[in-house]
């Protein structure tokens, strides 16, 4: 996999006409390579597809009797659909991780599998967009959000900014592997000047859109619990332990399933990233609490529902405690030298630290913040049986687009697929 295999001039046709005209035909071979595999393959694809299913069908029941399907109220009005558009802007954020050193430092052992990275976050921001739609109540109205079309508070609202940066992300890097993809399989070198500018723009977009989202919520001074100039650091440094996290165990299956050459020297990177930024989580994680607990105040009551209950209310006690052991326990494994050795040991504690975050930036972190609300009502919430199944209903729609992707994109940056006189030229 990589981005510099020798080919024509980056300037000079694959064929005597024009190149786009054959991109009928790359897109016929993408849909053949994206359906094309063994057993395991679609007994996968088969797994998120039924998921997918059962998602969509939740979500229909939601769009014809309403939110009353939902355990969501006037009082706690984001739940778990918010909590998960919140953890996948990390995730699409953390992509960026891969971006830096392969193209702002040239490691060239990055820049060959980068393209793992700007896949995820493509998937990731898909998966953003369809939660907040299905966390509309009336989903037909989301047109409002479109730029040009809804009417827009701009400059002032930062809802206005977060519908900027995201799509604005997923058109950068929409492009960036479009243009990467369908070079290489005309068998040319990329242009730098067509891919290396986006990338080096989407490397400062990747941060902005995820400090946006922090800023959406710290920017509500009725919620208290959000009001912390630490909100935007946190959000950045768990990202940056999810997003790596979740490719070190995508690099791993594709070495084990996929039989793909990765090189050593991408995961041992990321590892190092995510044992630095895994303790910086925790200390900004540990700031928030001695503010909260040792001045005291008013404002404490979010916290101390959250992590000890008030009142006889203790719903996210447990998940915020299973968060905190997670996060402390893969913060562990990851400092073992064992870790960069034992590869089943090293994904363990990315699953851990995963979850862990999934946790934190989600269940513990948007719903304390409508609890208590800002009349002192404590009234609590947890996810429906209908958003649990609308969640993994999205969530597998994420999981088949970046399997799709990375069908189509590995064997072509490999050089497998590769335009010929007579059509196309498989390994």
């Amino acid at each position: 996999m990589s981005h510099h295999q020798p080919s024509a001039a980056p300037g000079a046709p694959a064929d005597k006409g024009s190149h786009w005209a054959n991109y009928p035909r790359f897109l016929w071979r993408s849909l053949v390579m994206a359906t094309d595999g063994g057993l395991p393959f679609y007994a996968w694809m088969t797994f998120l597809t039924a998921v997918a299913l059962v998602g969509a069908n939740a979500w229909a029941l939601q769009v014809v009797d309403g939110m009353i399907h939902t355990n969501m109220t006037d009082h706690v009005s984001w739940g778990i659909y918010i909590a998960n558009f919140t953890f996948m802007v990390g995730v699409a954020a953390g992509g960026v991780m891969m971006v830096i050193p392969g193209y702002l430092y040239r490691d060239k052992d990055m820049h060959d599998v980068v393209i793992l990275g700007e896949l995820l976050a493509i998937a990731a921001i898909v998966m953003c967009l369809l939660f907040v739609t299905v966390d509309l109540g009336r989903p037909d109205r989301f047109w409002h959000l479109i730029p040009g079309l809804g009417r827009f508070n701009f400059p002032i609202s930062m809802l206005t900014w977060d519908v900027i940066v995201l799509n604005g992300y997923l058109l950068l890097n929409l492009h960036i592997c479009g243009y990467l993809l369908y070079i290489r399989y005309l068998g040319r070198t990329p242009n730098p000047r067509w891919y290396v500018p986006f990338v080096m723009i989407s490397i400062v977009w990747a941060i902005s859109i995820h400090t946006v989202t922090a800023f959406l919520y710290s920017g509500l001074g009725g919620r208290p619990f959000w009001n912390t100039a630490l909100l935007a650091p946190r959000f950045l440094a768990s990202a940056f332990v999810a997003g790596p996290a979740f490719l070190i165990v995508t690099m791993f299956v594709l070495r084990r399933l996929a039989r793909v050459d990765i090189p050593d020297r991408p995961i041992q990177l990321l590892v190092q990233i995510v044992r630095v930024t895994v303790l910086i989580n925790l200390l900004m994680l540990g700031s928030e609490l001695f503010t909260e607990f040792y001045t005291g105040g008013s404002h404490t009551t979010h916290a101390t529902y959250l992590f000890f209950g008030l009142h006889g209310h203790n719903a996210l006690v447990p998940w915020m405690w299973t968060a905190v052991a997670l996060n402390v326990v893969s913060a562990a494994l990851f400092l073992l030298p064992a870790a960069m050795r034992n590869m089943w040991l090293l994904c363990a504690a990315c699953v851990l630290a995963f979850v862990g975050i999934w946790i934190e930036k989600g269940m513990g972190l948007i719903i304390p913040g409508f609890v208590p609300s800002t009349l002192h009502e404590l009234v609590e919430y947890l996810p429906s049986s209908i958003e649990w199944r609308v969640s993994a209903g999205i969530w597998a729609f994420g999981l088949m687009i970046y399997t799709v992707s990375l069908k189509i994109a590995i064997p072509i940056m490999r050089g497998d697929v590769v335009l010929g006189r007579d059509g196309s030229r498989k390994k």
